[in-house]
């Protein structure tokens, strides 16, 4: 299974890793002495690939320290080099926010984020995801604002098999989230996925809805909600960090699901996100299908990223 993951994060990756290895392959592939035009090149390819231009400096900088140091003299040993301080950019994050393990149930999940990211069908995939690993879920349909949210949550809830709690558009979304928890708690399920309205972080009214919800989730299950995951469009790439890392100031996201992966050479985002939000990404999506969200890997990612063999 670990494999058909990685292979599926590959071909998620593969605009991404084209153009970055377009521009940085050769010099990997060349053997001799480091020189300074191959770090500028790779540097190129980690703003191109939108990592962002200050921490794609820093990065850079970093192995001209090395360089000075003695520690890195060959084009042989920068790959190792890179992969090495990717992964620990990527790791810093995720120790930052550790996954609550609590034994609480049910589980309580806010998605949370701007119109247009993906949330609706990101709850539904990740209910198959947590659904195919063995724990019973049910989907809270708490978007009542945007037309049509709930039809579409329904479609997807058929698709793949969970049950799901709704009212009326215009409903009062705390409330949903209050009927869902209740019947999650007297049928004995283990997780509750609540899809949010997609508000922007100066929308005071809709965050004030927010906050009632995590106000009621939190009355109904101790500790509750024990993540919040903002869902973000790989394809907007760091343009959407800054309004990112205001949302989840408001909010308290405790990590980020990347959707659309596959459709923007912009992949480096994710550490953007690590470097500039200090969270981790938890999950990524890499199609339209209910099975194309995948668990995110630190190590898969940066491998397929440079195209290092498992």
């Amino acid at each position: 299974m670990a494999g058909a993951f990685v292979k599926k994060l590959k071909r998620g990756l593969f605009m991404t890793h084209t153009e970055f290895l377009e521009k940085v392959g050769e010099t990997f592939q060349r053997t001799g002495p480091v020189e300074p035009q191959h770090l500028d090149r790779l540097e190129t390819a980690l703003i191109a690939a939108d990592a962002g231009v200050e921490l794609s400096m820093s990065l850079v900088d970093g192995l001209r320290d090395e360089i000075r140091k003695g520690r890195l003299t060959t084009t042989e040993e920068l790959r190792p080099a890179v992969r090495r301080r990717l992964l620990e950019l990527l790791q810093a994050a995720e120790n930052a926010e550790p996954i609550d393990l609590s034994n609480e149930k049910p589980r309580v999940t806010l998605l949370v984020g701007v119109n247009g990211t993906g949330k609706t069908t990101t709850a539904a995939k990740l209910a198959k995801r947590r659904m195919d690993n063995g724990a019973t879920v049910l989907l809270a349909a708490a978007d009542t604002f945007r037309a049509a949210a709930v039809e579409q949550l329904q479609v997807w809830a058929r698709r793949v098999g969970v049950p799901l709690i709704h009212q009326h558009q215009g409903a009062d979304p705390a409330a949903v989230v209050y009927d869902a928890l209740a019947s999650a708690k007297s049928k004995g399920f283990d997780e509750v996925l609540v899809d949010t309205a997609g508000r922007l972080h100066t929308h005071s009214n809709l965050m004030k809805e927010l906050e009632k919800v995590r106000k009621v989730a939190s009355r109904e299950v101790a500790g509750a909600p024990h993540e919040v995951l903002l869902v973000l469009d790989a394809t907007t790439g760091s343009n959407g960090i800054e309004q990112a890392q205001r949302f989840g100031a408001t909010v308290g996201v405790s990590g980020v699901v990347l959707t659309k992966l596959d459709g923007t050479a912009k992949g480096g985002v994710i550490l953007a996100i690590a470097d500039t939000l200090g969270l981790p990404v938890r999950w990524v999506g890499v199609g339209e299908d209910a099975d194309d969200l995948l668990p995110f890997d630190d190590e898969d990612l940066v491998d397929a990223l440079l195209e290092v063999e498992a």
